[in-house]
């Protein structure tokens, strides 16, 4: 476990069976941070058919994954990638340009990396 500051600030609204998830990471995320995530995610979906997620990611102070997070990370891909409508990204680092287009893989919907949160929200609030 690490010793630096880390971890995912966490915010969920719903409108039925839409819902709005956004994240603020920070550091380098622990499977102990998905330990935590992941529950509140499947609560908050859990009895909702057909749950549709938008998700807003500030990722501006993530520095990257420990190992165990990143196989974390997969699963919760694996597991939620038809739910995901739309995840937006903000970031100015390369390196999350090329793990978004990796991570695009393991959703149906769409998968974008912004430099700021305005452009990302108008993308995500876009065909509302």
């Amino acid at each position: 476990m690490s010793d630096q500051p880390h971890g995912v600030s966490i915010g969920l609204e719903q409108q039925g069976n839409h819902f709005f998830l956004t994240l603020r990471a920070r550091g380098k995320l622990t499977h102990e941070d998905y330990q935590t995530m992941v529950p509140m995610l499947n609560s908050a979906i859990a009895g909702v058919e057909n749950p549709k997620i938008d998700c807003l990611m500030d990722a501006k102070e993530l520095q990257g994954w420990e190992p165990r997070a990143a196989w974390d990370d997969l699963k919760l891909g694996l597991s939620h990638g038809r739910e995901f409508n739309r995840i937006a990204v903000i970031s100015d680092k390369r390196w999350m340009k090329i793990a978004s287009k990796v991570g695009s893989w393991f959703i149906s919907g769409e998968y974008k990396v912004f430099d700021s949160e305005d452009k990302a929200m108008i993308w995500l609030r876009q065909d509302e």
